[in-house]
């Protein structure tokens, strides 16, 4: 036993009869020693070691990390080589300080590699460089690194085989470089590559294709179709995502049935394939995540199809860019093949009664459900859904014609609900909203945007646009006021267009006006 602070103060204070009785106690120990105790002259964290010491900087953040760094030379020193995740500025003033700054981060097994779209990027050295110290990389995202080339990547590759995951956005290097990396990286398992500016018409095909990838990403891309053979000579490709990339991905997704049959998820956004890729998918029984965005030749017959013979679906999105070519047909299918449906995203697709009942009837376990901008969703449909969804948790609606009457059955229904989203739905009132949330108990979540709120953010920009010298030019303030914003319920889609249109000419003549006024003065 010790003496605390509080009982040595009272001690010290004491008078000499009582200090005269502590003397005489069975208190073992010394007055000097529980001094050294308050006030310990030497550093006990120096018992810790290293090991221990990096544990605890691993449940710091970034910034405390930082601040514990600057305590002492031993605490710069583990710091640094137990910080395995880094974010740098790929500027190309990196290349100087780069040595010395890997030098201390020796042990980094993620990098983030970031440069401004309007300054000068590292370049093939810089990442030389930074490679050689980082023999241990496994994860490294290049963003907006135009000075980069193949040259830099194969130097990478080569420095770096315990590479698994590699994100590429706005680089320059070409279709070399990727294979550069796939040849000397054999661990590679997922590779996203976005807005890569190497492509050309006469680039060569992307490979050699690889056993050990997992997922690919390809977005926005010109002639991405040099990444077929490596797709489709990938047999455990679990993951697919192709993003507003240019070609025809039909014959792609046919050869991905025969040859990449195990693959669960697939992405399809703004590209070309039609039903017949949508038929070849439905060769995939493994599928279970299912995203089609804006993508105007798929109909209800390949939904139908893949519904059919995917009955392991769990999540489904489906952007229909409002052509009404997916609708009753292709969401019965879905209801009638896949009852382990958990998520469901419909935007731009217009559903009724008819196929929502199947869906909340047959998929019980239906926990996420989004509807936005669904014309044909009012009050009935989600009486239906409060009705039938007993697992639904979440529940988005926007942009559709609903009213304070659809949210009276949500207060009955859904008994596992916990949060409901609300926006640019003109028919539900605030009041509504506060009467859900009371009847369903202060843990239920409500989000209402408001058409209101949202007029009147843009009312306010107007003034502000005023203010900086619309009112000197009434031709222009003329146009303003002349562009006409449908009011009614059903117009959700125009109005939410002419609305667009109304802040983009705001902006711009904002722009327009502060540039005049800074040329007068």
């Amino acid at each position: 036993m010790g003496l605390t602070a509080s009982t040595l103060s009272r001690s010290l204070s004491s008078s000499p009869r009582r200090r005269r009785s502590s003397k005489s106690s069975s208190d073992p120990m010394p007055l000097q020693t529980a001094a050294a105790v308050i006030n310990p002259a030497r550093d006990h964290t120096l018992d810790l070691p290293d090991e221990c010491l990096a544990l605890i900087f691993h449940s710091l953040g970034s910034g405390d990390r930082k601040r514990c760094s600057l305590v002492c030379r031993r605490w710069l020193a583990v710091e640094g080589q137990s910080r395995h995740r880094l974010a740098l500025d790929a500027r190309a003033a990196l290349l100087d300080p780069a040595p010395a700054l890997f030098a201390r981060f020796d042990a980094v097994t993620k990098l983030a590699l970031k440069c401004d779209r309007r300054s000068e990027s590292i370049g093939d050295d810089a990442l030389a460089i930074i490679a050689a110290r980082c023999p241990k990389l496994s994860r490294l995202k290049l963003r907006a690194c135009r000075q980069l080339t193949d040259r830099g990547m194969a130097a990478l590759a080569a420095s770096c085989p315990a590479l698994r995951k590699l994100s590429c956005a706005s680089c320059t290097f070409g279709p070399a470089g990727i294979a550069a990396v796939l040849l000397s990286c054999p661990l590679l398992e997922d590779l996203s590559i976005k807005r890569l500016r190497g492509l050309t018409d006469a680039a060569d095909p992307v490979g050699p294709p690889s056993s050990a990838l997992r997922s690919i990403c390809l977005k926005e891309l010109y002639n991405a179709q040099c990444f077929a053979p490596l797709i489709a000579g990938s047999p455990n490709l679990r993951s697919l995502k192709i993003l507003r990339c240019s070609g025809d991905w039909d014959l792609l997704l046919e050869e991905i049935a025969g040859r990449v049959p195990g693959i669960f998820e697939v992405h399809l956004e703004k590209i070309q394939v039609s039903d017949r890729g949508l038929f070849a998918l439905s060769s995939c029984p493994d599928l279970e995540v299912l995203h089609i965005v804006k993508v105007p030749e798929c109909t209800d017959a390949g939904v139908t199809a893949i519904a059919d013979k995917c009955r392991l679906l769990r999540k489904i999105h489906i952007d229909g860019w409002r052509t009404n070519r997916i609708g009753d047909l292709g969401l019965i299918a879905i209801a009638r093949g896949c009852p382990n449906l958990q998520e469901l995203v419909l935007i731009g697709v217009n559903p009724t009664v008819l196929s929502l009942e199947p869906i909340a009837s047959i998929c019980r376990g239906l926990e996420r459900l989004a509807l936005c901008g669904c014309e044909t969703i009012g009050d009935a449909e989600i009486s239906c859904i409060a009705a039938k969804c007993a697992a639904l948790k979440k529940l988005c609606i926007k942009g559709c014609p609903v009213s304070d009457r659809g949210m009276e059955a949500l207060a009955d229904g859904c008994p596992s609900l916990v949060k409901v989203k609300l926006k640019r739905c003109r028919g539900v009132t605030p009041e509504g909203v506060e009467w859900l949330r009371a009847a369903r108990g202060e843990s239920f979540a409500v989000n209402l945007d408001s058409v209101e709120k949202q007029e009147q953010d843009l009312s306010m920009s107007e003034s502000r646009v005023q203010e900086n010298g619309v009112e000197q030019n009434p031709v222009l303030a003329d146009h303003i006021a002349a562009i006409d914003l449908p009011s009614s319920s059903n117009s959700n889609g125009r109005s939410a267009s002419s609305k667009a249109r109304l802040r983009n000419f705001v902006a711009s003549f904002r722009r327009l006006s502060v540039g005049s006024s800074n040329s007068h003065h």
